[in-house]
């Protein structure tokens, strides 16, 4: 019995001690867990700091980066690395190539040179003028930020700029799309008019904006088009001084203006060119080897004059161009192969931190000199149209001359009609200009492309408002006027001047006489008001009571004089070209008032062109009465290959001996419905 206890005394202590051991191995491994958990636990905690230290690596990498300094990069040379032309404003949409405009390479690069802080250029159309400035204004962004001041002559002509350049430059380089913030985005950073980048901000406004030019300090300052750029930024002063108030904190800032020249004298670009080295680009002869501006002076070629579907068209051949030094010829592919610079004739003023550059369409590689030409010969004998060819293609500023001959020289042109029609009038018109105590009135007659005749001018003294003052002029309006054959036409159109005393008077008596197309025309003033316009109902009012309504039509009276005086320089019967016959009704007298007034530049004006008496020439009334005449052609709608055919087939007697539009005229008939509003007014009228 004994023994059996002992034995499970043994037994039990075994047992215990074999617990007492599986306690302490189990202590002993959750010692080894608790350890293993601790070095996880450190683990964990490096591999989080690292993850932290990465994630603000990344967000100060951009930082750190901007305050790195810029490549020692050109424009030229970032242009030719980073910049894609886009299809939207590039005719050679993809990578930049200095070499399709090498005479860009040096105003580009002067944008980096230090010592230049204000760079002009004067350059025609189709040179890549507005290339530059994109080049110049991507490698701000890129290379070296700062905020940009970009002024247009408008609002409108900024948003138009930056839709199709500013935006389609910054979608199709990388670089630049990259540090632009997408316009799609909720980040308001990407407006039309404002292009946030790390380091600056793009701001495009109108020259009229006083609060943008003169607010915020701004590094860069680029002017577009500054000829067309208002006198004064509200009432604040000039804009280009404005902006340029802007740069005075900054000893690294840049100015660049551009623009096509305009008026000579009178234009903002020209006197900026002559504050700086006033550079020219110019191309070596082939044959001596000296470099000269290729200038339109020098330009020779042959043109033929076509006549298609009643409209002027040129063919122009053996195009070639003179060099000034030697007299040799080149043709024009040889000359845009040759080597051409720069060529500065005021170097002194690099020392002042102005470089300035001027350019015309002749050396670029998308204007041909055919093309050129064709301009220059389309837009010959319009004043308007001839100044556009001078400023974008020739590059030069334009001058009005005055190369109008003087009374003397008009009356020596004066012929000897052998009828009351000279062969050539197609159509009569009659311009009337009233006064308190006459109406003035002239006859003109009309022909193929512009040619015009006088045919009769007169005075008929009376009062405006007395029956038989308007009586003579009926016997003027209803005549015939006969061609040395007895075959004649009548007077198509009158127009009536209402302004004056007697505006209600005169259009009473033009509404009486609206079957015979008089009309009573009222004179707008300003070069933006059309020549003619579509005619307006007007009350008429006889002692305070409404009694009816006329036609009255407003003509920009100065377009038609600028016409005129465009006409009266052609020397050589034909096109636009003025007759006037041998007869006292011309004479002195009649061209000294058609001559009366000139064209000047009044700077102080919003409208700076204005026409103006010349001292001594006070009666201006032929001019008016020619005026008024040329403005009633213009009105009336006529088909003179038409009316030519009439006249020739009236002379074989199938037609009566006397011939107005009206008889021409032959409207088909066209089924219109009734009631409407503006069938009722066409009917009317």
């Amino acid at each position: 019995m004994k023994e059996v206890i002992n034995e499970r005394i043994t037994t039990e202590k075994n047992n215990r001690s074999e617990e007492r051991a599986a306690l302490f191995d189990i202590e002993d491994i959750g010692k080894k867990e608790s350890c293993s958990k601790d070095e996880c636990a450190d683990t964990d905690v490096s591999r989080s700091e690292e993850k932290r230290a990465r994630k603000l690596n990344v967000a100060v990498d951009e930082v750190i980066k901007s305050f790195a300094p810029p490549d020692n990069l050109t424009v030229t040379e970032w242009a030719e690395k980073k910049r894609r032309l886009s299809a939207e404003s590039a005719a050679e949409p993809g990578p930049w190539r200095t070499s399709r405009t090498p005479y860009l390479k040096e105003p580009m690069d002067a944008f980096t040179d230090p010592a230049v802080r204000h760079i002009v250029m004067v350059a025609a159309s189709q040179v890549g003028k507005s290339e530059f400035i994109n080049n110049a204004i991507g490698y701000i962004i890129d290379e070296d930020p700062g905020s940009i001041l970009f002024v247009h002559p408008t609002t409108i002509d900024a948003k138009e700029y930056s839709k199709l350049r500013i935006a389609p430059m910054i979608r199709d380089c990388p670089t630049l799309r990259k540090k632009v913030s997408d316009p799609k985005s909720r980040d308001t950073g990407n407006t039309i008019l404002q292009k946030t980048y790390p380091g600056g901000i793009l701001t495009m406004c109108g020259s009229t904006e006083a609060h943008a030019l003169a607010s915020k300090p701004i590094r860069y300052v680029f002017g577009d088009e500054r000829d067309r750029w208002a006198l004064s930024a509200g009432n604040e002063g000039d804009p280009w001084d404005l902006a340029m108030a802007r740069q005075t904190t900054f000893y690294n800032a840049k100015a660049v203006e551009v623009s096509t020249p305009t008026i000579k004298n009178a234009s903002a670009i020209e006197a900026a060119f002559s504050t700086g080295t006033m550079e020219r680009w110019k191309s070596q002869c082939p044959n001596c080897g000296e470099y000269h501006e290729i200038r339109w002076a020098d330009i020779r070629y042959e043109s033929a004059e076509k006549i298609a579907a009643g409209k002027k068209t040129y063919t122009v051949t053996d195009i070639y161009y003179v060099c000034p030094g030697c007299g040799s010829v080149s043709s024009e592919a040889e000359m845009k192969k040759q080597p051409a610079r720069w060529e500065a004739q005021n170097p002194e003023a690099y020392k002042t931190g102005t470089r300035s550059f001027w350019l015309n369409a002749f050396v670029s590689s998308w204007a041909s000199w055919e093309s050129i030409i064709r301009k220059f010969l389309n837009a010959y004998g319009s004043t308007k149209k001839m100044q556009v060819v001078y400023n974008t293609c020739f590059g030069e500023l334009w001058e009005d001359r005055g190369e109008i001959e003087d009374e003397d020289s008009l009356m020596a042109r004066r012929e000897e009609y052998t009828a009351e029609l000279p062969e050539g009038v197609l159509v009569l018109t009659c311009g009337v200009d009233t006064q308190d105590n006459r109406l003035e009135y002239e006859v003109v007659g009309h022909g193929h492309f512009g040619e015009t005749w006088g045919i009769r001018k007169g005075i008929i003294m009376g009062r405006p408002d007395e029956e038989a003052t308007w009586a003579a002029l009926d016997n003027v309006i209803d005549h015939i006027y006969r061609f040395e054959d007895e075959k004649g036409l009548r007077i198509s159109m009158t127009f009536v001047d209402e302004g004056g005393h007697f505006t209600q008077d005169v259009r009473l008596q033009c509404r009486a006489r609206v079957s015979k197309k008089v009309f009573c025309i009222k004179g707008m003033y300003g070069p933006d008001k059309p020549f003619t316009a579509p005619p307006k109902q007007q009350k008429i009012v006889i002692n305070q009571r409404a009694v009816g309504t006329c036609w009255q039509y407003q003509i920009g009276v100065d377009s038609g004089k600028q016409i005129i005086m465009d006409n009266l320089r052609v020397q050589t019967p034909g096109s636009k070209y003025c007759h006037f016959p041998k007869t006292d009704e011309y004479g002195t007298a009649y061209f000294k008032g058609l001559l009366s007034e000139h064209l000047v530049y009044r700077a102080n004006k919003k409208q700076p062109w204005v026409w103006e008496k010349i001292p001594g020439h006070e009666r201006n009334e032929p001019l008016d009465c020619r005026n008024y005449a040329m403005a009633a052609f213009k009105a009336l709608p006529v088909n003179l290959d038409e009316i030519d055919r009439h006249l020739k087939a009236a002379r074989n007697e199938s037609l009566p001996p006397s011939i107005s539009v009206k008889a021409l005229n032959s409207h088909k008939s066209t089924s219109r419905k009734k009631g409407s509003a503006a069938n009722k007014y066409y009917d009317n009228w």
